[in-house]
């Protein structure tokens, strides 16, 4: 009761009239047992019409409904005025009253019971349909798959060759073909083949067939990203990509994906999957018809069942690995080991595909001498008991038989290959930028991807195309990348990691969370030891920072780094390579200090483009010749007096694009290359500068206008010209035939380029012309005439409909018409986002 008094539970309207009432029916002891039953009726209903009346406000809901309740409140008030009148000479009225006062009691009990709970329930169902409504909204956005049955398979490579390992992938097979939901954990040591595996099981004839386009291929990796993994899911699906808020938002909108795609069975393969990571494992499980996950680790993870261990591969099908890798059958070198030898070397590779795979590459045509030597490593020492540091020391003989190719040795080539993240595709024209500075090899990369397939002929890479389009003389590398399976990449660190600290020629630094190494003193750190040091000596408080003698810097940073920077100096830098996965990354202050610098590679391995901060630094480095930028939003360009070469992949350029001006601030500049920009719609007329040779500008699928023809004119020193897969591009500026010194002309898949530039003939120096998929090209300018008098073959590179336009000029006689067949490989693309 006093809880009712002092609450002023019934709001302001009742709350006088209320306490009158009640200190009356109190003086009615008569009335006691009525009185105790009222008095708890409005107890409980004093908080709830408060709480409803607030609601009601919040909500913006109507009124009525609340006042009928305070109706019914009044009256039973008004009531018990009455009796509070009653005096003891109307004794025999007491009966009378007290049963109106309880039929006062149980119409308010009534009224809650029966109005108040029908109106709960209508508002209830009102809940559930806004719920529907807006469920509805977000299925449609789902909903905008573009054909979710995906031909293929969205993530996988192609099909890899698979041996001796018909067994496990039955019984996988078995169980993956059984409705239901489940999670198969695939299981082994490193270099066991279980990605490979996995690969085989995604392409099987019966998998497909279930499965359909359902089927979903997601590396993991040691450091995962919820988040991303889900977006690339989404992407997969081709729906339109979401921002998640957090991990919780993305598993809950996975749900929803997955229950729209459900209509057919799911397979969704999580491979390299590290210890300690059930819980991510979990996030993907949804209760669905036929839904099926598998996983790939080192680990067995038995809290999801019986897991399928993949023991090593068995001597005779190791024979025929090793046999298939080093390319013995039909081999025509001058040495053939005999079947002796090769069972010694077999045998000791335990029966790892991967030791099999790498050391037969090795060997593929190599004289006795080095045949004999691998025997006699592998024999020195116990491998693959119990460990992968067993299997490191195995691979490693592989890397101590590598040739030296110009003036450099290819397994520092390889370390190099360390420097990049886990389970992320190199882009061979990344590495072509870092070698050709720092070890002297040609602007090209023509010895850079020598190089390349070297290393992908010992099997210690695999090399990807994923656009294979005309000549190799061309040289074109931005289609080419670099695969590294994850151990043989723990070697390349681990053999980096061999000298000391201040002797290393590669310093690698991962920055995941708040893990830093030892000697990492960050800037707010610093700030701490200052003010804590301040009042002792300076003799004994000066802070010694970092002095890295490396010629090349890797640093990596996930997504939650918070740009707190060691004040390190990497006074002998040449390369600094930044891999980062933040939406925003700001340029470490000694940047400035790297006054050896020559390459910058930045790739942002988020989802989304990074805003890219303090840039300007860069300004300070007069020997810096090569940048590359991977996902970023390019901001305002500084001025790089000395740049040769800049790349744009998958960039926002508007920004640096409208507010700069790159004859002024790139005077030197002699490459531009600009892949996957979808926001660039015009190139600026300023990008036509004398000392410019190459100008790629391919898969920006926007670009639909070039600059004026006096402007390009400026561009006398060009050699290439690439405008390939440009697809909004309507035409070519005048007087292209201005550009004498070009070479090599690449307008192939611009589909809306209905004519080529009427002067084209005059282009003498013209070696290559690129017309392939150029549908709206009908005919060619009358000037093709003048090729007839080229000393040199012109090769033009198209489709059977553009090599008919040419049989109009049968009179040109160097002109040669290639045909090529294109194979596109998407799938190892790294995920070209809007």
């Amino acid at each position: 009761m006093a809880d009712l008094l002092s609450g002023g539970a019934v709001g302001a309207v009742l709350g006088e009239v209320l306490k009158a009432a009640i200190e009356t029916i109190q003086k009615g002891r008569e009335f006691k047992p009525t009185l105790e039953t009222n008095i708890d009726t409005l107890n409980s209903l004093a908080p709830l019409v408060q709480e409803m009346k607030r609601y009601n406000q919040e909500l913006d809901r109507p009124i009525e409904e609340i006042e009928r309740l305070e109706h019914e409140i009044q009256a039973g008030e008004e009531l018990a005025r009455k009796c509070s009148k009653i005096g003891l000479w109307k004794l025999f009225s007491f009966p009378y009253y007290q049963g109106k006062l309880k039929s006062k009691d149980e119409s308010l009990k009534r009224h809650l019971s029966v109005n108040v709970q029908a109106q709960i329930a209508r508002n209830l169902m009102e809940v559930m349909a806004n719920v529907r409504n807006i469920l509805e909204i977000l299925n449609k956005n789902i909903g905008q798959c573009h054909g979710y049955q995906i031909s293929g398979i969205s993530g996988a490579p192609v099909e890899p060759q698979c041996m001796g390992m018909d067994e496990p992938l039955n019984k996988l097979k078995g169980e993956l073909l059984k409705d239901g939901v489940s999670v198969n954990v695939l299981t082994g040591l490193a270099g066991s083949g279980k990605s490979t595996l996995a690969k085989k099981l995604c392409w099987d004839p019966q998998i497909k067939g279930k499965f359909g386009g359902n089927i979903f291929f997601v590396t993991v990796s040691k450091t995962p990203n919820l988040k991303t993994i889900v977006q690339t899911l989404f992407e997969y699906c081709g729906c339109r990509v979401p921002e998640f808020q957090s991990d919780e938002d993305a598993t809950n909108q996975l749900g929803m994906l997955l229950r729209h795609i459900g209509k057919n069975p799911i397979l969704l393969v999580l491979d390299d999957v590290w210890p300690k990571s059930e819980a991510l494992i979990e996030k993907f499980k949804f209760q669905l018809s036929d839904y099926k996950i598998l996983v790939t680790s080192r680990v067995a993870f038995r809290r999801f069942g019986t897991p399928c261990q993949l023991e090593p591969v068995g001597h005779d099908d190791a024979v025929s690995l090793f046999h298939h890798f080093a390319q013995l059958k039909g081999c025509s070198s001058s040495y053939i080991p005999d079947n002796k030898l090769v069972h010694e070397i077999v045998k000791g590779c335990k029966g790892s595909p991967l030791a099999l795979e790498v050391i037969g590459g090795s060997l593929c045509k190599q004289p006795f001498e080095v045949w004999q030597n691998m025997k006699e490593r592998l024999q020195s020492q116990s491998i693959l008991d119990s460990s992968d540091t067993d299997l490191l020391y195995q691979l490693q003989q592989s890397l101590d038989i590598l040739e030296d190719r110009f003036s450099i040795n290819e397994k520092e080539c390889f370390m190099d290959l360390g420097l990049f993240p886990e389970d992320q595709r190199i882009p061979v024209a990344a590495l072509i930028d870092m070698w050709a500075e720092l070890y002297n090899l040609d602007e090209d990369g023509m010895n850079a991807m020598t190089v390349v397939l070297d290393l992908a002929t010992k099997n210690l890479i695999n090399l990807i195309v994923t656009r294979k389009v005309g000549k190799d003389a061309d040289m074109y590398y931005n289609n080419h990348f670099v695969v590294l399976h994850d151990l043989l990449r723990e070697l390349a660190i681990h053999q980096s990691n061999q000298e000391q600290f201040e002797e290393r020629k590669r310093l690698i630094v991962d920055l995941n969370g708040d893990n830093r190494p030892a000697w990492w003193v960050g800037q707010n750190q610093q700030g701490i030891f200052r003010r804590v040091l301040s009042y002792l000596p300076r003799t004994l408080t000066q802070q010694k920072q970092p002095s890295v003698a490396a010629r090349i810097l890797s640093i990596s940073t996930d997504e939650n780094f918070t740009s707190d920077w060691c004040d390190m100096q990497p006074d002998e830098a040449e390369a600094l390579v930044l891999n980062l996965s933040s939406s925003q990354y700001t340029l470490p202050e000694f940047t400035q200090k790297m006054s050896k610098l020559k390459t910058l590679i930045l790739t942002n391995y988020g989802f989304h483009r990074s805003e890219i901060k303090k840039f300007e630094l860069l300004a300070a480095l007069s020997n810096l010749k090569r940048i590359r930028l991977e996902k970023v939003s390019v901001p305002s360009l500084c001025i790089l007096n000395n740049l040769r070469k800049l790349s744009l992949h998958m960039c926002n350029t508007r920004q640096a694009f409208e507010s700069c001006s790159i004859q002024n601030i790139m005077p030197k500049l002699v490459e531009l290359s600009i892949d996957y920009c979808n926001d660039l719609v015009k190139l600026p007329d300023w990008i036509c500068i004398t000392s410019l040779k190459k100008l790629s500008i391919t898969n920006c699928h926007k670009l639909c206008a070039l600059p004026e023809t006096q402007e390009f004119a400026k561009l006398e020193n060009l050699e290439v010209l690439r405008l390939s897969s440009c697809s909004d591009l309507k035409e070519m500026p005048e007087y292209v035939g201005d550009l004498h010194s070009l070479r090599c002309l690449d307008i192939s898949d611009c589909i809306s380029l209905d004519k080529l530039p009427k002067d084209i003939g005059d282009l003498h120096n013209l070696e290559k012309l690129y017309l392939k998929g150029c549908s709206g090209l009908s005919e060619l300018p009358y000037s093709v005439m003048k090729f007839k008098h080229l000393k040199h073959e012109l090769y033009v590179i198209c489709d059977e409909e553009r090599a008919s336009l040419w049989e109009h000029f049968p009179t040109i006689p160097n002109l040669k018409i290639e045909m090529p067949k294109v194979d596109i490989t998407l799938s190892w693309l790294h995920g070209v986002h809007s």
